[in-house]
């Protein structure tokens, strides 16, 4: 929804650009020489398709307020894809897979200052702008969701209404909590020491056995900061990256392969369950399985070079449309669909397609509107350095 030495940067438009350079162990100096960039537009592309996974669940894969939507269940909307649909939840441990890639691409070599202020402008303008729409429309009269408070539709703009049991305005926040505290983890651990391989070797080492020490602990405030349900995507990710940087590191992909394993085992035990008679769906194993692999197997696809090809300029569109659109899609849909199947009689299907695209013409209109205006600014004024106390003024 930035860098240097791998040289990183993430431009407004969410993109992500690489130049690579030689794998060391120092920590890379503050500022390099700026390298010539290339994009990793294929990265930008396998985003769009996490977000069009995580929209299937929320139109057609799962039930609750979106069959209010559609006026009955959608599984009788969908007879046959729902079941597919249904894996679409799936499509959150990708985007982890993803993030632990970027993040510790952008975090190398760069300042801490410099992180959180590119993270910060990168994930708050469309967010939000999301909550004040989201919050807008489902206080119109004829929008019949439920509301959220004016008091925690407030504390929702800090970003920790997850953890604090606040109503959320919007359902995938919980996903931005996790975000959140994976780059509170590496900002500590790697930007702020220094990234080298190493380093980062460790971190993924240290937090593996940490996570699986807490799930064995069951102490509650260790799985909140250690994150055992989520860290193996992350790590796996992150792993993904020293591949990039050296395809031949044993290392690295001794991490992708232990958080594969155990990644998988984590998705399986969340979302399988027994096939019953009355079940919206049934996952099977080996499906949940194959969607997790899929994750990491694309990445890995883009770390080795391999999706080089697929270097087309509208990738780089999809990719800043990726964010708002997962912002915004799942609540405001609902209204859409409603509109359009009860409203207009439109066909399921046709619904789909037309709930889906209109979200994402909603999602350029505030990257374009919002983000390209407010990211800058934001970045600017976070990154900018405080002057020294006692210096002379102009």
């Amino acid at each position: 929804m930035i860098d240097s030495r791998e040289a990183v940067q993430v431009a407004s438009t969410g993109t992500v650009a690489r130049t690579v350079l030689p794998p060391t162990d120092a920590p890379s100096p503050a500022k390099p020489a700026k390298p010539r960039e290339t994009r990793l537009r294929a990265l930008d592309g396998l985003r769009l398709v996490a977000a069009l996974m995580v929209a299937a669940y929320h139109y057609g894969g799962r039930d609750g307020e979106v069959a209010k939507a559609w006026g009955s269940s959608p599984r009788h909307q969908f007879p046959v894809l729902h079941g597919y649909f249904a894996y679409g939840c799936l499509g959150v441990q990708v985007f982890f897979v993803i993030s632990g890639f970027v993040i510790c691409m952008s975090g190398w070599g760069r300042p801490l200052r410099s992180f959180f202020a590119s993270r910060a402008s990168r994930l708050l303008p469309a967010y939000w702008a999301a909550i004040i729409l989201v919050t807008v429309v489902f206080a119109l009269p004829m929008v019949a969701f439920k509301t959220v408070s004016p008091s925690d539709t407030l504390v929702n703009f800090t970003m920790l209404q997850y953890p604090l049991g606040v109503d959320r305005v919007l359902g995938v926040c919980w996903t931005l909590w996790a975000e959140v505290r994976f780059y509170a983890l590496f900002a500590l651990c790697i930007v702020l020491p220094g990234a080298n391989r190493r380093r980062v070797i460790m971190f993924c080492a240290g937090w593996t056995l940490a996570y699986v020490i807490a799930q064995g602990a069951k102490m509650p405030l260790l799985d909140i900061v250690l994150m055992p349900e989520y860290a193996p995507y992350f790590i796996g990710g992150v792993g993904l990256y020293l591949v990039h940087r050296d395809r031949k590191d044993v290392y690295a992909w001794g991490i992708v392969a232990v958080s594969w394993l155990i990644g998988q085992h984590y998705a399986v035990q969340g979302l399988w369950h027994a096939p019953q008679a009355n079940g919206f769906s049934y996952r099977t194993t080996y499906g949940i399985v194959l969607v997790v692999t899929f994750g990491y197997v694309a990445v890995a696809a883009i770390a080795l070079g391999w999706l080089r090809w697929a270097n087309w300029r509208w990738l780089t569109v999809a990719g800043a449309l990726t964010y708002p659109f997962y912002l915004v899609h799942e609540h405001l849909g609902w209204v859409v669909i409603k509109a359009l199947h009860q409203g207009l009689h439109i066909p399921s299907y046709a619904t789909f397609l037309l709930t889906a695209a209109s979200m994402l013409t909603l999602a350029w209109l505030l990257n374009r509107y919002v983000e390209n205006w407010l990211t800058p600014r934001l970045r600017t004024a976070l990154a900018k350095p405080r002057p020294t106390v006692g210096a002379s003024r102009p």
